[in-house]
């Protein structure tokens, strides 16, 4: 079963309950106005057998010529997971992708095959869908292609306080185009399978010593906005913010399916020579098995 479907799946068993990014198709013009994000706890220690099984979605898509793309964002803080990021310029373009899987037999017999070895690895498993904010976005210009980190930060905000918060990017915003070139980013909120109010920032780095130069753009946004400026920050963060908390992704190219053309500008990133070999299947489910739906994170 793919992705996909396996995500449509999960927030149909949860009642429908819901970077700049992303592997974005070439049509596309900045970052992708939707995006699915299907998460996978990893069981203690199988890390490297759920990369194995991960790697057999890719070799599908691949075999199939599929024209859409996803990147897998693996966590190097929190729980062990894994996220897949998947691009959509509309809620209709992603409809027509799940359906369109439906019906392609051999794509569909091989998500499967992939999908029962893939879960003896998780722990659990859940699916989100988001909605670009442009108004509140500033994305990077640089090649995502070379991205390998992301960091994302989920901000929870107070019930009839979303424009108050929204106040806080703006000033950002404003800060990052006057003052601070090396701020970009893109801001979602929730559409599905996440908690009304739930923003989620994401934010691109190519390397650990662009990470290392980020107390020093903060500084930058201190200076530009002056104490005045981030006292009225500080006072719309209290009224706004419920909470918020950071984490740091790395892209596995080994459980990616990149467009073409991001191969093409980097095939030794893309395309690592200890790539996972196939993985063995399970044995078959016994149909009683096969009725319960995938647990998502």
């Amino acid at each position: 079963m793919s992705k996909p479907i396996r995500f449509s799946l999960a927030l149909l068993a949860l009642a429908c309950f819901a970077a700049a990014l992303a592997a974005q198709e070439p049509a596309m013009t900045g970052p992708p106005k939707v995006l699915t994000i299907f998460r996978e706890y990893i069981k203690p220690l199988k890390s490297a057998d759920h990369e194995k099984t991960e790697a057999a979605f890719a070799r599908a898509y691949t075999a199939a010529k599929w024209p859409q793309h996803y990147l897998a964002f693996e966590s190097l803080s929190g729980k062990p997971r894994v996220l897949f990021v998947g691009p959509y310029e509309s809620m209709e373009a992603w409809e027509k992708d799940v359906h369109a899987q439906q019906k392609n037999q051999s794509l569909s017999a091989a998500l499967d095959r992939a999908a029962r070895a893939d879960s003896a690895n998780l722990d659990s498993a859940d699916a989100f869908v988001l909605r670009y904010l442009e108004e509140y976005s500033r994305p990077s210009k640089r090649d995502l292609s070379k991205a390998r980190y992301w960091t994302l930060t989920r901000f929870y905000v107070k019930p009839g306080h979303e424009m108050e918060f929204l106040q806080i990017a703006k000033a950002y915003k404003a800060a990052a185009e006057k003052d601070v070139p090396e701020g970009n980013w893109a801001m979602y909120s929730a559409m599905y399978g996440g908690p009304s109010g739930s923003f989620v920032l994401f934010e691109h780095s190519e390397s650990g010593a662009e990470l290392d130069r980020q107390s020093a753009v903060e500084e930058k946004y201190m200076a530009s906005m002056g104490g005045e400026g981030m006292k009225k920050i500080a006072e719309l963060a209290a009224a706004s913010i419920e909470s918020s908390e950071s984490n740091l992704f790395a892209v596995n190219p080994r459980m990616s399916y990149p467009p073409a053309e991001w191969v093409k500008s980097d095939p030794e990133f893309w395309t690592p020579k200890n790539a996972a070999p196939p993985a063995a299947a399970p044995p078959a489910a016994s149909k009683d098995e096969e009725k319960k739906p995938a647990a998502k994170p």
